[in-house]
């Protein structure tokens, strides 16, 4: 059985088609790159697999039931989506990564998060940084580790290393490769041709809201 599929799927935004008739599957374990010239659609299929938007026409189904039968907190649980331009919130990083424990009603874990700072190559001291005075690719940064504090089935990156430099990417790509080697499913969007098939064992090109290729690498 799929872990995501979509037939069908079509979604339009007044009265603008941003995508036509999608269907493909993306099975457990997989590393799918999506690719496409901009406005070709990518970040609304993406939005589209987390539920955080609903097809026009067509349905979605995750583990073979309708993304409509489940409840949205429950679904963006298994399913979480990290967005190309990074959302903080409160005044500091504490504030934002605390979130997931309070959602779930577990105590703060301060132990996992430093974890993930190590493995992002950030100082314990930055969980008191104030938000307002972060480089936008320490927001990146942070709102990564936002994500992967609880561990998701799937995992949606939208350009998630589009503000980090050479040795921070390489970092994120390797933290992400891995989760995709411990069996959690991988769908990111990338502008950058190596980065697309350096990981990935599938390709889907979008083009003006259409598949115009899936390739199976491995």
């Amino acid at each position: 059985m799929p872990l995501l599929y979509f037939r069908n799927v079509s979604f339009a935004n007044d009265g603008k088609d941003i995508l036509r008739n999608v269907s493909f599957v993306a099975d457990a374990g997989d590393f799918i790159s999506i690719v496409g010239p901009s406005g070709s659609g990518k970040s609304t299929l993406l939005r589209l697999c987390g539920h955080l938007i609903s097809p026009t026409t067509g349905n979605i189904f995750y583990k073979g039931v309708n993304m409509t039968g489940y409840s949205p907190t429950e679904l963006r649980k298994n399913i979480s989506y990290c967005s190309q331009t990074p959302y903080l919130f409160g005044n500091n990083v504490k504030d934002n990564l605390e979130f997931p424990f309070s959602i779930r009603n577990i105590p703060f874990n301060e132990s996992r998060v430093k974890e993930l700072f190590s493995l992002f190559n950030i100082p314990p001291v930055f969980l008191n940084s104030d938000v307002q005075n972060l480089s936008g690719g320490e927001k990146q940064r942070i709102s990564l580790i936002r994500t992967l504090l609880f561990l998701p089935e799937v995992l949606l990156l939208d350009e998630v290393t589009s503000a980090l430099d050479a040795e921070n990417t390489r970092m994120a790509e390797d933290a992400i490769s891995s989760l995709n080697k411990g069996g959690i499913t991988v769908l990111w969007i990338t502008h950058d041709p190596e980065q697309s098939q350096k990981y990935a064992n599938k390709i889907i090109t979008l083009e003006a809201g259409e598949i115009k290729s899936l390739e199976v690498l491995k």
